[in-house]
């Protein structure tokens, strides 16, 4: 068998036509930019819009489908929702085996001046001692069930040498994973100009949850700290409805926000809904936003969107 080389001007059409081809292929790849992956139906059916809270934003991931989000995507403040990130990139750089303690964390009196001023702003902090010691998976557990700044800020300290070389970090990483409307400023995410999408979100959200540990921690009800003593996760809806995590968050600017992860059965087989809702409104905030997350798994695995949702207790 025999092959002819193409003459030169083949040679050239086909360049042209392969250069066409790709430029056009570019401007539809800018001009459906972030919305590609933020609002793309699933390979099955998109969500109808009754699905989605009334207020806030809220994205979703149904088993392996592609991420939906819901109307009003933009950057708002998201809480302690940014906790999520602060806890991959500790775990990222220092990574802890199953049933791993990690190192040891000497808190100081700076600490617990740092705790006793965000206590008088009505953060969210837990008791420190100068002279305490933590394990980096007892910091974890007070960052993530009780929510707690304070141990935010000792976290970023101890990763990387200075808050603001911590949040830096944030801000690669969130850059890494192509979280374009989100900016970190803060570990804690009690900085109001701490902003993402709940959309940006679900990306961080569905990588921390690949890691073990950082699974386990927030499958967690309660855990036991040397000074606070015993602390609660403030996900209420953890073990019930198949809920087993993320991370709550609330604040004035931000409302009631909720990084969720629900194993629920959807059309008959056992399905993973992993999801954020950002900005409901509500006088107990962190209700508000588990009371959003829980109606929208709820119109997801009932299958059809324009059932009367059950009254919850």
């Amino acid at each position: 068998m025999t092959f002819s080389r193409p003459g030169p001007r083949r040679i050239r059409i086909r360049k042209r036509r392969v250069a066409a081809i790709l430029v056009v292929v570019a401007a539809l790849a800018g001009a459906v930019g972030y919305r590609s992956l933020a609002s793309s139906p699933s390979p099955v059916e998109a969500l109808p819009g009754t699905v989605w809270p009334v207020h806030g934003q809220a994205a979703l991931r149904i088993g392996d489908a592609r991420v939906q989000a819901g109307p009003n995507q933009h950057p708002a403040p998201i809480a302690s929702v940014a906790k999520v990130m602060t806890a991959y990139v500790v775990l990222r750089d220092h990574p802890l085996r199953p049933r791993e303690e990690g190192p040891t964390i000497t808190l100081t009196q700076k600490d617990v001046a740092d705790a006793d001023r965000r206590r008088g702003r009505d953060e969210s902090v837990v008791s420190v001692a100068a002279g305490e010691q933590v394990t980096e998976l007892q910091a974890l557990q007070a960052l993530l069930l009780p929510s707690a700044n304070n141990i935010a800020a000792v976290l970023a300290r101890w990763d990387a040498g200075s808050t603001q070389r911590f949040v830096a970090r944030m801000n690669d990483t969130a850059r890494s994973l192509d979280m374009t409307r989100t900016r970190y400023t803060d570990p804690s995410g009690y900085d109001d100009a701490t902003v993402s999408t709940a959309a940006d979100q679900l990306r961080i959200v569905e990588l921390a949850m690949r890691v073990p540990v950082f699974a386990r921690i927030v499958a967690t009800a309660s855990a036991t700290l040397p000074v606070a003593g015993t602390v609660h996760n403030t996900n209420a809806l953890l073990g019930r409805d198949g809920f087993v995590g993320v991370k709550t968050g609330s604040d004035d600017a931000a409302g009631g926000c909720f990084a969720f992860r629900a194993v629920r059965a959807v059309d008959g087989t056992r399905t993973t809904i992993t999801g954020v809702v950002l900005g409901q409104p509500g006088r107990d905030r962190i209700a508000a936003g588990l009371a959003a997350a829980a109606a929208l798994v709820d119109r997801v695995a009932a299958g059809d969107p324009t059932t009367p949702l059950r009254r919850r207790s």
